[in-house]
């Protein structure tokens, strides 16, 4: 009965809480969150509850659901585009948009942020305005991303970002040379 029920809300969301790739809990504890508690209640897809999502409106993602993990905070304000099979990790920060650095009540516009498909942003690694970032991108952990990386396979980390090493094709094994 209890399953009912929580399939019944899950469908009258629609949208992303109809993925089933994600637990049934997880979509309807999200949901209940998101459109009972009034937060992120304008996102689409189901997102954590400590995470923040602005202008989800202008955020193309694709087939993961960015904010799903914990404080999580993306700000697609100028606009952020996401590949296919992208994941983000905990803590994770994407900003689109920067404040004017003479007038802080301004923002100033920038190119959209761009991260390829088969990407992995790690735990608390900052995504700043106007980057993109080839397909099968590795951003490590705690990583300061400020300027784009548009090669693929690749690890990228620091502060401020740089290219760590190539990686062999997403989905295939390295060979005992790429170790």
């Amino acid at each position: 009965m209890r399953k009912l029920f929580m399939k019944f809300f899950v469908k009258r969301w629609g949208g992303g809480f109809t993925d089933e790739k994600f637990s049934l809990k997880l979509r309807f504890y999200c949901g209940v969150v998101q459109k009972y508690l009034k937060i992120n209640n304008n996102v689409s897809w189901p997102v954590h509850w400590t995470s923040t999502i602005k202008a989800p409106e202008k955020i193309k993602k694709g087939s993961r659901m960015p904010g799903l993990a914990l404080g999580c905070y993306i700000d697609g304000r100028n606009g952020i585009s996401i590949g296919e099979n992208t994941w983000i990790g905990p803590g994770v920060k994407i900003v689109s948009m920067n404040h004017s650095v003479y007038n802080y009540e301004q923002y100033e516009e920038a190119e959209p942020v761009t991260i390829g498909r088969d990407c992995w942003i790690a735990s608390n690694a900052v995504i700043l305005a106007g980057v993109k970032l080839g397909d099968h991108t590795v951003v490590a952990a705690g990583a300061v991303v400020n300027k784009s990386f548009p090669d693929s396979d690749q690890l990228i980390g620091g502060v401020p970002a740089r290219k760590i090493k190539s990686l062999g094709r997403y989905g295939q094994e390295p060979s005992e040379s790429e170790m």
